[in-house]
């Protein structure tokens, strides 16, 4: 894994914007009439290298595919694996933060795929199409060779995520489900990271679902299950090279409320037993951006990096690069300049139901990190 050992890299969450053709496209898949394989794939070829030439063209140093081919940030594995044949049902908890605020919630509130009807898990989890991560690393691969950058990347959702979205009616446990899903996704992390690419594992079961999935709990509890879920990362991940992965800390890609998400501070240490070489997460949103100071009392175990947000993912406010530079400088007077790179809080375009920020807006948002970046290079180095 790359590290900042000159001056400070670039990266971000993983989804980027989509045409309104390949979104129209990807939805059109959940319906068992959709439309045809080869007009889809030619879609998907030409979003990931529209993209890739878009993020070199800008000077993002860590790049990907932009998660172009995939429905959702996590329900994508649906397709992918046995199990998920039943009806396609709303079964998501009202989330904690929107029952202060009703009259908020009656306005539309949050939108996010976790208002779209899902399958659960009703028979046993194996391989339908386990080729599909190799069309993903193919792709992604022909169309970053020859294009400029340190380093190229693929994201994977953790059995976390997928358990959050996809609910389990079919294993004698919640546990037993997450394992399941580890058993079988372990597949797809080691052939992205053997295919030569980074992993980015996408974890918001370790923060957003304490408002979302778990919201029926006490802080206290849910901790006890973001324990638990490191736990089966830490089986899934096995045998991979830590420097080869990173890991993505997540409270939820919307605008709303969020007063109770559950704070860094209460779970950082438990999520940084996960072997992995980096952590993302939040930095940027109004909710998160001062737990930088958390990183004052907190030891980063050597070797791992961290990765701040510092775009806020959820307005169409432009950060001013000076910003994003005192953001910057502020995490290296804390971890070391040297022990970190700079993202995104979250994606911009984690499924195909629209954007909570317009397409150009997100890349000039991009390009106002990078501007920050070296900003913040020229006063560190």
């Amino acid at each position: 894994m790359r590290r900042s050992e000159t001056r400070i890299l670039t990266t971000h969450t993983g989804s980027l914007p989509r045409s309104p053709e390949l979104q129209e496209l990807l939805r059109s898949r959940l319906d068992p009439q959709g439309g045809e394989e080869e007009e889809f794939l030619a879609g998907v070829k030409d979003g990931v290298a529209d993209v890739v030439a878009k993020q070199a063209a800008i000077g993002i140093d860590v790049i990907n595919d932009g998660e172009q081919g995939r429905v959702q940030y996590a329900t994508y594995v649906k397709d992918r694996l046995t199990g998920f044949d039943g009806d396609q049902v709303l079964r998501a908890r009202p989330r904690l933060d929107l029952l202060d605020f009703p009259e908020f919630a009656a306005q539309g509130g949050v939108s996010s795929s976790a208002t779209i009807p899902w399958p659960a898990c009703t028979g046993p989890i194996a391989w339908k199409d386990q080729d599909a991560v190799q069309r993903d690393i193919q792709r992604l691969q022909a169309a970053t060779a020859g294009v400029e950058s340190e380093e190229v990347f693929m994201t994977a959702a953790s059995p976390g995520v997928i358990a959050n979205f996809l609910h389990n009616e079919h294993y004698p446990s919640d546990e037993a489900y997450l394992y399941a899903l580890a058993e079988v996704m372990k597949d797809d992390y080691k052939a992205i990271v053997e295919s030569g690419l980074l992993l980015q594992i996408d974890c918001p079961d370790l923060a957003m679902t304490r408002i979302t999935q778990f919201s029926h709990l006490s802080q206290e509890e849910f901790i006890k299950i973001v324990e638990m879920h490191v736990e089966v990362l830490r089986y899934a991940l096995a045998g991979i090279s830590p420097d080869r992965m990173r890991l993505h800390l997540c409270w939820g890609n919307t605008e709303g409320p969020h007063h109770y998400d559950v704070p860094l501070k209460e779970i950082i240490n438990i999520v940084l037993k996960v072997p992995v070489g980096a952590i993302s997460f939040e930095g940027a949103n109004p909710r998160h951006a001062h737990e930088w100071k958390v990183w004052q009392d907190v030891k980063l175990p050597d070797g791992k990096i961290i990765i701040p947000g510092v775009l806020d993912t959820t307005t169409n406010f432009i950060e001013h690069p000076e910003l994003i530079a005192e953001r910057i400088v502020r995490y290296a007077g804390v971890v070391g300049k040297e022990n970190m790179m700079v993202g995104s809080d979250c994606g911009f375009g984690t499924s195909a139901w629209g954007r909570r920020v317009e397409s150009r807006i997100a890349w000039a948002k991009l390009e106002s990190m990078v501007e920050g970046a070296r900003l913040a290079s020229q006063e560190l180095w």
